[in-house]
């Protein structure tokens, strides 16, 4: 019998089952990537995350008897519903066995749970920040996720499908070679973005050292913020969400990866790139202490696999070539970072033009997410 309980977040041994439970899910899944443990034990404390500033959340996890077999977190994400005029409900952090029983039940105290804070419909899998990435995967179950991108199993799908969720919307990942990448294209893109840049008065600035990318942090998430946190379905960054954002970008970061745009003094385009390290955080099972540190830094310098996290351009100055730069830059960025492997995480597929842009320079889209959704009102038999 499946029995589940809300989580007391100040209780340290549910906190560790929580944070346990995929560990086991994965022991036999190499592809799967832990999160550094850090970061995934500040996502339940309500003192230390941004998020709890502004929003509440609810963790629950299933018990068959004695053992955990599955857990959950549901959001009221206040900033998103005001910035978005609605009423709808995130869920994250799904991990359950394939158990069709416990997946229902988690599913069944995370509706409960947002139908009593008035909360109209649920989506997810979608996390407290744009740090967060987005949806379930469907597709590339054989390729290792890039760096803070979900991993799932293969049956979670059915599990959803099964406690009323639809698919709402899917997002994909590409890859790119040096090897395969279409050279004459990318000559092409880059003898556009010359030109663009001349005709526009563009100009790109790279950066050398971490203490030049900290000054340039700000205006890097201001960018964000208007070119895709005030987007339908997004929502910006606070200001201490923006300086954990901040912080981990220093951390992770490789300067000369990180590109802005700019128009004479005004920045109005970003390129977000980031050495993978994935690999290094699988053999260290997400701790940095008392060693996983000094791995993870060795891995920044020798990794042969990049991210690219992110790039665009104000609605303003889009058109007319404006994303060459963006592809030049980042081509460059590849080239010249001796990378041998690239990962372009998360593109929503209705952006069909950038996606067709994309294959003719080379890029295969190997893996999918999908967003799922439905609605909280009550099913009449």
């Amino acid at each position: 019998m499946i029995r589940v309980v809300e989580m007391d977040t100040t209780n340290r041994a549910q906190v560790q089952q929580f944070l346990g439970l995929p560990f086991r899910i994965y022991c036999d899944v190499p592809q799967w990537v832990p999160p550094l443990a850090g970061d995934a034990a500040r996502q339940l404390d309500r003192k230390r995350h941004p998020f709890f500033q502004h929003s509440d959340a609810a963790f629950f996890l299933a018990y068959r008897g004695a053992e955990v077999c599955g857990r959950i977190c549901v959001l009221d994400n206040r900033h998103y519903n005001d910035f978005n005029a609605s009423r709808t409900a995130h869920f994250f952090l799904f991990e359950c066995e394939d158990d069709l029983a416990a997946s229902r039940a988690l599913f069944d105290a995370a509706f409960e749970w947002a139908r009593r804070r008035g909360l109209d419909c649920i989506e997810g899998p979608k996390g407290m920040t744009a740090l967060d990435g987005l949806g379930l995967l469907v597709k590339g179950f054989e390729h290792r996720p890039a760096l803070g991108i979900p991993y799932n199993r293969d049956y979670y799908p059915k599990l959803l499908e099964d406690a009323g969720f639809a698919g709402k919307g899917d997002i994909v990942s590409g890859y790119l070679s040096p090897r395969t990448l279409n050279a004459a294209a990318f000559e092409q893109i880059d003898r556009v973005a010359e030109r663009v840049k001349a005709r526009r008065g563009l100009h790109v600035a790279r950066f050398t050292s971490r203490r030049e990318l900290r000054r340039a942090v700000p205006t890097l998430l201001e960018l964000y913020n208007s070119a895709l946190g005030r987007s339908e379905g997004n929502v910006p960054f606070t200001a201490d969400e923006a300086k954990t954002m901040a912080d981990q970008i220093i951390w992770f970061a490789d300067p000369r990866l990180i590109k802005l745009v700019y128009k004479a003094d005004k920045p109005v385009g970003f390129l977000l790139a980031y050495p993978d390290i994935s690999a290094a955080i699988q053999r260290v099972r997400g701790r940095l202490w008392p060693l996983g540190w000094f791995r993870l830094w060795r891995a920044l310098k020798s990794t042969k696999w990049v991210n690219v996290n992110g790039m665009g351009i104000l609605e303003e100055h889009r058109g007319g070539g404006s994303t060459a730069v963006l592809f030049s830059e980042m081509r460059r960025s590849i080239i010249e970072g001796g990378f041998e492997h690239a990962d372009l995480v998360q593109i929503g597929v209705e952006n069909v033009q950038m996606q067709r842009e994309m294959r003719d320079l080379g890029i295969t889209f190997y893996k999918t997410h999908r967003m799922y959704a439905r609605s909280l009102a009550p099913i009449v038999v």
